[in-house]
């Protein structure tokens, strides 16, 4: 009979529980890298100035701040311009430039930016980026920018004043467009403990992580702290801590539900309600009244050699309608989909189902946050 070493056979064993582990996952599980991040490995933001030129008669002209930019430019090179002399400048604009640093993100790497105009420029298609530094929120430089711009919009003029716009062309990507110059510390490295944020603040999920971080790494690894961070005891070094983090970031669990909202955008009339809402019993009906009034003025013309003069007599019509829906009955504990079924039945629009639904919590009957934005 064959004889397999330990470390084979722990290999075999590590592996078979791996499979069991991702085969027996409920199909509502997410992973722990979908519900927060570890803190520390975030982006930043980063911002410059610079100039376009290139422009096909588009840009800002004699706009003060492109003057002064340009003169700053071509000083570097050597030239000196006279004076009291401001060039025109329709084929340079003045634009910002931002971009996002990634977590370990090191010297060399490129990064996709975004320019736009901030001054008059109509158009920047067809514009080159000057080398241009990119500041991190501390002042230091952490990148250098520079290349031909991508613009999705088109913008045209006429000589009679009648203008076409599609899109925004007056602002634009440059795909791999700068060049990473200084790291960032992520200092994921530094103290002993790791700290998991999750994206939704809530006391159940918290929970769930840190109890699925330690049937998997071990008991007393982890512990919620609050309703949105779980501490983990790290071990020291960084290729062990990115071992244990790539780990955790793959567990899978299954979150709790979320609360019970119903949600109303009052600008579009959208209302959005998720499955935890209930309603206890309550019986609803909606009916519209509806005032049309029309008016059909005659004309009336006076009798033949008569002094009378040609009048308008006012003519109303009014009618009072009034839609007779029958009142229907909200079981208790109706789930989401009772709830779109009735009052998909009575023919409600957006604005009578906010009606309806405001009605609801007012009784006491809809069992959720109701959220206006």
């Amino acid at each position: 009979m064959a004889r397999f070493s330990p470390t084979f056979a722990r290999t075999i064993t590590l592996l078979a529980a791996f499979f069991c582990m991702q085969f027996a996952v409920p199909a509502s599980a997410e992973r722990i890298k979908d519900l927060g991040q570890f803190q520390g490995l975030r982006a930043n933001q980063l911002t410059g100035y610079g100039l376009v030129v290139g422009l096909a008669g588009t840009g800002d002209d004699s706009l003060d701040y492109a003057t002064l930019a340009m003169k700053g430019a071509v000083s570097r090179f050597g030239l000196t311009l006279p004076a009291g002399v401001n060039p025109s400048l329709k084929n340079v604009a003045a634009v910002m430039i931002t971009a996002e640093l990634p977590p370990f993100a090191k010297p060399g790497q490129r990064l996709d930016i975004t320019v736009s105009a901030m001054g008059k420029a109509k158009s920047l298609r067809g514009g080159t980026l000057l080398m241009a530094p990119l500041y991190g929120a501390d002042g230091q430089i952490y990148a250098m920018a520079q290349g031909n711009l991508v613009v999705g919009g088109l913008g045209i003029d006429a000589a009679d004043g009648s203008k076409v716009a599609v899109n925004v062309p007056s602002a634009g990507r440059v795909d791999g467009g700068a060049t990473v110059e200084r790291s960032v510390d992520t200092g994921f490295t530094n103290g002993d403990q790791l700290v998991l944020n999750l994206h939704d603040q809530d006391l159940t999920n918290a929970k769930l992580v840190a109890e699925a971080i330690n049937r998997t790494l071990g008991a007393g690894i982890a512990q919620a702290t609050d309703g949105g961070s779980v501490s983990i005891a790290a071990p020291q070094g960084g290729p062990a801590r990115i071992g244990m983090m790539s780990m955790i970031e793959n567990i899978e669990i299954k979150p709790s539900e979320p609360p019970a909202r119903v949600i109303v955008n009052s600008r579009t009339g959208t209302v959005v309600i998720n499955g935890a809402v209930r309603i206890s019993t309550a019986a609803v009906t909606h009916g519209k009244l509806t005032v049309r009034v029309d008016e059909k003025p005659r004309v009336i013309q006076p009798e033949p050699f008569s002094r009378g003069q040609t009048a308008l007599e006012p003519n109303s019509d009014i009618k009072v309608e009034e839609a007779r829906n029958p009142m229907f009955l909200m079981p208790k504990g109706a789930s989401l989909q009772d709830i779109v079924k009735a009052i998909n039945r009575i023919g409600a629009s957006p604005g009578d189902l906010v009606a309806i639904l405001e009605a609801l919590k007012e009784a006491g009957a809809l069992k959720a946050e109701l959220i206006v934005i």
